[in-house]
């Protein structure tokens, strides 16, 4: 029997069970503070700024201005439209709303002793890199969407100059960072700036911000490619004029999902809509021949002693799920995108609603032992966003 037809009898078995899981992790998340401090010396909780005369950090993960929180702010309001639960999106609008309430105090007060992006806030006001403004951005200016505060457009207008103009990039405009080595191109980065370029075309609808995009995914998919394994490097170092040694696995995840955003935003006629798809079939293509038996992919793509993760079974179950959907993709791949969901609702979604097995920030190496090595976490804050955006996805599928 067909998968359509099987999905059509059963749909909305699986529906109610998918819906289940998708509140239980939002449910979960809801619970963390989001307008709470700790103070550093004292561990006494504040929730007031008045008056504090010690360091601050942050009661919970999920209040930092940091990009998974982005990713976060911006699956929680789409949960709330499907769900048609105003709580979910509001979770996003209070806390966009208390980085603007709150930042500028961590801004008067940080001391430049260490990274702005150790001290709260500090990517609130401080762009370096595309970590900095590029997911931030996306949510806040997908926020003024729906909640129109000029403050918001100030910021996300100061994101857009960033990005467009501002961030360190290649003779050819791909972007790029200062680090590890002189201009490196991060996979990441197709991500932190795509997410942020796409929403702003959408809300501004300015093509500049979607042509900025196209000219990204485009230039980054060719740097970062490797055709023998069908997969993308974590890196490129542009002054070496050689890639890095690892296919890690998010950053692979990044990619893909950044083609689905941008595809969903770009106009039909596009001239570039052809070659976007064909990189998002050819980055599936090669991703199916990695996943394990058990539906999960790795840390690291291509090593079979490398531990299963659950952000990039994530974003492979979103980016198919999706590009099934829209029809961008041929419905074959859907048992991928099914497989992987089922792998993550039985055993890296807990009873709680906590996901398991979500790897930590993750910098660039050229041992892969780092990337063998990398901690993983429970309700880590870089796979929250992540999951509720696959399970969204596999809804809308189940649906077709």
């Amino acid at each position: 029997m067909k998968w359509w037809i099987l999905l059509f009898c059963f749909g909305p078995l699986f529906a109610q069970s998918d819906e289940e899981v998708l509140r239980r992790v939002a449910d979960n998340i809801l619970k963390q503070p989001v307008d709470q401090f700790i103070g550093v010396q004292s561990g006494k909780v504040y929730t007031s700024l008045n008056g504090v005369n010690e360091d601050l950090k942050f009661a919970s993960p999920l209040m930092e201005w940091h990009y998974s929180n982005g990713v976060l702010d911006m699956s929680m309001l789409k949960l709330g439209r499907i769900l048609k639960e105003k709580k979910y999106s509001e979770y996003a609008y209070n806390h966009v709303e208390s980085g603007f309430k709150n930042g500028p105090y961590f801004q008067s007060t940080f001391k430049g002793d260490r990274r702005h992006w150790h001290w709260p806030y500090g990517q609130w006001w401080n762009f370096k890199e595309l970590d900095d403004c590029g997911a931030m951005g996306a949510a806040v200016i997908s926020v003024y969407a729906e909640e129109p505060k000029e403050e918001y457009l100030k910021y996300a207008e100061r994101a857009a100059k960033h990005i467009l103009y501002d961030q360190d990039r290649l003779e050819d405009g791909t972007l790029a960072r200062t680090a590890p080595r002189n201009l490196t191109v991060w996979a990441d980065d197709m991500y932190m700036s795509v997410s942020f370029l796409t929403q702003m075309g959408r809300v501004s609808k300015e093509q500049i911000y979607l042509d900025a995009a196209v000219k990204q995914v485009l230039q980054m998919t060719e740097y970062l490619w490797d055709p023998q394994k069908e997969v993308f490097y974590h890196c490129y170092y542009a002054d070496l004029k050689r890639n890095g040694v690892a296919f890690w696995g998010r950053a692979n995840g990044w990619i893909c999902t950044s083609i689905i955003l941008l595809l969903e935003v770009l106009p039909e006629n596009h001239s570039d809509r052809p070659k976007l798809i064909q990189w998002l079939d050819k980055q599936i293509v090669g991703a199916s021949r990695y996943q394990a038996g058990s539906g999960m992919w790795r840390q690291l793509l291509d090593k079979e002693d490398a531990y299963e993760e659950s952000s990039v079974t994530a974003m492979y179950t979103y980016a198919i799920a999706k590009g099934v959907k829209k029809g961008w993709l041929d419905p074959k791949y859907s048992s991928i995108a099914i497989s992987a969901w089922e792998a993550l609702k039985k055993n890296q979604i807990t009873t709680e609603g906590h996901f398991k097995n979500v790897c930590v920030g993750t910098g660039i190496s050229d041992a892969l032992s780092f990337y063998y090595n990398r901690p993983v976490g429970e309700n880590e804050k870089h796979g929250l966003g992540l999951v509720l955006e696959a399970g969204m996805a596999i809804m809308e599928l189940k649906s077709k």
